[in-house]
């Protein structure tokens, strides 16, 4: 069976080269921009001091995500700076012994959150930019073989076979430079574990699939201000948790009556249920690697909630030998999802629970 060496359980960064500000509100003209704001925010936000004390928490990698307009200035052209800035940060991990996921968060046409004119798997321009960053990455960390690309975060609900096209050429492409590059690549609907069925796996030792898990939505993400779902609802929800609860926002939001029917309470039989799909691709694709890379809890939730929780997945994760990497470091405060495992002011872990959680004492 292979192993995801160096990779078994990370933690990523959000909130600095990505979901810096949230495109909803922003008025559609002026969502690509960069303002002097933006700039200044990612010469500062993360640090090496970061870097550092993440190192401390036990965690083997760093899944640090990305958006194309970030490191693109225009068209093929980028921002030097940013690559100086992905390229430090790499060395900073490399430093306290840390290895790297680059996760391009968000692609022109492909926004995992907010609707755009073009899409990416209609648009053959913007596929050729989108391989055409990749390549510029390659080129850049040609000498940093524990780089890891993901070459895209939560591709939205499409046409699988469009994507796996746009993936394997990407994989072509970039093989033609490094034959041994750790390549990430994930399935449709927002990387959903059910979709794994739906996506291209090759004679490649060193492609790794991924999955998110984000459910159910009602808690990982309550009372959220960018889902119209929990928004509407807005009820304070635990875990484990009163499945009249949980079936109440079933009825209420999706008009779904007698929701979870086969449950007695919100609990870890649900977490391992909703995530068989994840062991029927392991077991059809027999000695691929399968990564859990994104899976957490909205901020506000009480902490010993958000510890039971990411202690259920990080068990079913462990038990099945599927590493993983939790989601997030730090959330900006603007930010409407946040998710983020340590405090504002200090940048230090909510609770020491929660360290030993993510370092996968769970047992």
């Amino acid at each position: 069976m292979g192993k995801f060496t160096g990779f078994e359980h990370g933690i990523g960064i959000g909130g600095w080269l990505t979901n810096y500000k949230r495109f909803q509100v922003i008025p559609v003209e002026k969502r690509m921009d960069l303002t002097i704001g933006d700039i200044e925010h990612f010469q500062s936000y993360i640090t090496e001091k970061d870097v550092q004390y993440i190192s401390t928490l036990g965690v083997d990698h760093i899944r640090l995500a990305f958006d194309q307009i970030v490191l693109e200035e225009s068209p093929y052209v980028y921002r030097k700076w940013i690559l100086d800035t992905l390229e430090q940060f790499v060395l900073w991990c490399q430093k306290y012994g840390l290895n790297v996921v680059l996760n391009l968060h968000k692609a022109v046409g492909n926004y995992c959150d907010i609707d755009e004119d073009k899409k990416l798997l209609d648009d053959e321009e913007l596929q050729e930019r989108f391989i055409a960053l990749w390549l510029k990455l390659e080129e850049l960390f040609a000498n940093y073989p524990d780089v890891a690309f993901e070459i895209l975060n939560e591709v939205t609900n499409v046409d699988p076979d469009k994507w796996n096209n746009l993936a394997e050429k990407t994989l072509y492409e970039i093989r033609k430079q490094n034959k041994t590059r750790k390549i990430i690549i994930g399935s449709i609907e927002w990387n959903h574990v059910s979709r794994l069925a739906d996506l291209r796996v090759y004679d490649d030792e060193n492609v790794i699939y991924t999955f998110h898990m984000y459910e159910p939505e009602e808690f990982t993400h309550q009372r959220g201000v960018l889902r119209s779902s929990t928004l509407y609802y807005n009820r304070h929800m635990e875990y484990p948790g009163d499945i009249e609860k949980y079936r109440d926002y079933k009825k209420v939001v999706w008009n779904i009556e007698n929701a979870y029917p086969e449950y007695e309470k919100m609990d870890e039989s649900f977490v391992t249920q909703f995530l068989q799909p994840a062991l029927e691709f392991k077991k059809k694709n027999p000695g691929k690697i399968l990564w859990c890379g994104e899976f957490g809890t909205i901020r506000h939730i009480p902490i010993q909630y958000r510890e039971n929780y990411m202690r259920d997945v990080i068990r079913f994760c462990k038990k099945n030998d599927i590493p993983y990497c939790v989601w997030n470091y730090l959330s900006t405060p603007n930010d409407g999802n946040r998710f983020s495992l340590v405090d504002d002011d200090e940048r230090k872990i909510l609770s020491e629970e929660m360290a030993r959680i993510i370092r996968g004492e769970v047992d």
